[in-house]
């Protein structure tokens, strides 16, 4: 029986287990960003996000078990040198899982893995929120004999931009001339 064994084995021996989650634990690292399915990546979290919570405390010690796991000196290095100086701040939840649909071939529920502080895009978005309007019908400006009135269009003289144009582009070529005197 399987009482309080909640590890998902993903089809896999353990050592097969742990040598893919270490591949794509440090892929995650380098490149902030990876494709997988849904059920690797939920087991991807509970693999990486403990290595990073020990990337805030830069000592030997902490990097020797970092390598340990990952098993690559540059994604070591990249841990400890950008990603821990983004996350210091953060008590936790350094992944974001977006799903991304099904796989063609055996519908297998695929997702986008991503370390929340590096993404561009939904920082930017964050950062500059919408103003708040307040919500109202459609009909009570009408009810109440309020008539919303159109401001018209400033019309601007075509005629002297033309001829403004013309000068402009005469007198370019007669200052040139008076320069190299």
């Amino acid at each position: 029986m399987r009482h309080g064994k909640k590890v998902n084995h993903l089809g896999r021996t353990s050592s097969h287990r742990k040598a893919m989650l270490s591949n794509m634990a440090a892929s995650l690292i380098l490149h902030k960003r990876i494709n997988t399915t849904l059920a690797k990546a939920k087991a991807l979290r509970g693999y990486v996000e403990p290595l990073i919570n020990r990337s805030k405390d830069d000592s030997t010690h902490s990097r020797r078990m970092v390598f340990s796991y990952l098993q690559n000196k540059e994604a070591v290095t990249t841990l400890f040198r950008e990603v821990s100086v983004k996350v210091a701040s953060r008590p936790g939840g350094y992944t974001r899982i977006l799903k991304t649909g099904n796989r063609l071939g055996d519908n297998a529920e695929m997702c986008m893995m991503e370390l929340v502080d590096f993404n561009e895009n939904m920082l930017a978005a964050k950062e500059a929120p919408k103003a708040r309007t307040t919500r109202r019908s459609r009909g009570s400006k009408e009810k109440a004999g309020v008539v919303k009135e159109s401001k018209p269009a400033a019309k601007a003289p075509k005629a002297p931009q033309a001829a403004d144009e013309a000068k402009a582009a005469d007198t370019p070529a007669e200052e040139s001339t008076d320069s190299k005197e």
